[in-house]
């Protein structure tokens, strides 16, 4: 998702008392994502770098109550004085292994040992994505530590960078580059958290509660993104295909039927797009065997619908099919085989004008 919509999902989860995720490589704008809400808010924000803070930063240092003979701990530093406060967990994936039982108490009770945090502090994190580029611990991978999260994995557009590239007097230089070969601003694809997170009671109230405050147009356009990254892609597919909070069609009806939106802004069309690549990503052999068949209809379809949508979103899918061709097995063929389709339909396109 761009930076925007992560800003934008991160204040609603947070005002719905949940906890937002944020993903994405290294100088994508995560923290300022924090510091922006915060400003906005006119909240107090406290960033916490996980992967530089020993135990007693985390934890508070023990003291001994002489009067009730018993050893107590004293509240860290960085301890809110009132809830009007967002505490950012920076870099959790590089918590050192002593405080990371800190971190899933302060996430599950708000409270770390005695201290319970102010009513009404907002808690957000970040991380990098898993990839062996980056130092990580076993601790990104357990799926009961991620449900208490609504995964948001980050990827800034062109357009999106550029603007704060300019505001913050990069040099032009630099922009100018960027402008021109836009494929060199970041690394598009990542290995997704999205793929260990299973439903569960608790992931299905949490997403509940995250609905309940979104307008019916920010549930079109977010629904799926939300629930994916909190009940993981294949349970959302079905909860958003079957439900009546999405009154646009699904990436079945576009790819296979045809039905494409006649009209279509662009936070929806993101979000159709994340729904095309997560179906792509995520169906079964027996699904991909009847997609063969229909193949040519499907590229032909994908050009249709590649035209009402912001053309990065649409060269992330292909560059997300390049990805998956070169998997072993059914997916692999599927994709190459369409991405050689889409390209062939597009040659002759091009041939005829």
């Amino acid at each position: 998702m761009t930076v925007w919509e992560a800003k934008f999902l991160s204040k609603k989860i947070m005002e719905s008392n949940e906890i937002p995720l944020l993903v994405g490589h290294f100088g994508v704008g995560k923290t300022d994502i924090a510091r922006e809400i915060a400003q906005e808010a006119g909240r107090d924000l406290v960033i916490l770098v996980l992967s530089q803070m020993e135990p007693g930063d985390l934890l508070g240092l023990p003291v001994r109550d002489e009067k009730e003979g018993k050893t107590k701990f004293l509240a860290p530093d960085w301890w809110p004085e009132d809830g009007n406060t967002i505490i950012m967990l920076d870099e959790i994936n590089r918590a050192h292994r002593s405080i990371r039982n800190a971190i899933m108490q302060l996430l599950v009770d708000k409270r770390i040992h005695n201290h319970k945090l102010p009513e009404g502090t907002w808690i957000m994190a970040s991380m990098n994505p898993p990839e062996e580029d980056y130092d990580q611990v076993e601790l990104i991978t357990d799926p009961a530590f991620l449900s208490r999260f609504f995964i948001l994995e980050i990827t800034p557009t062109v357009e999106e960078w550029i603007r704060w590239a300019k505001e913050t007097n990069v040099h032009e230089n630099v922009v100018e580059f960027i402008s021109k070969f836009p494929e060199f601003l970041t690394v598009k694809n990542f290995n997704s958290l999205k793929k260990i997170i299973k439903p569960s009671p608790r992931s299905w109230v949490k997403l509940s509660n995250v609905l309940k405050n979104l307008s019916q147009d920010e549930k079109e356009k977010f629904a799926y993104v939300l629930a994916a990254g909190i009940v993981g892609p294949e349970s959302a597919k079905v909860f958003v295909d079957n439900s009546t909070l999405v009154d646009f069609e699904s990436p079945y009806e576009i790819l296979v039927e045809g039905k494409i939106p006649s009209e279509i802004d662009f936070h929806k069309a993101n979000s159709l797009l994340v729904r095309i690549v997560d179906f792509i990503n995520y169906v079964d052999d027996n699904e991909l065997d009847k997609l063969q068949n229909k193949i040519s209809t499907i590229a032909q379809n994908f050009i249709r619908f590649s035209k009402k949508v912001p053309s990065d979103s649409a060269h992330a899918f292909l560059r997300m099919l390049i990805d998956l061709s070169s998997q072993p097995g059914k997916k692999g063929e599927f994709s190459d085989n369409l991405l050689r389709e889409i390209l062939r339909f597009q040659e002759l396109t091009n041939e005829k004008r």
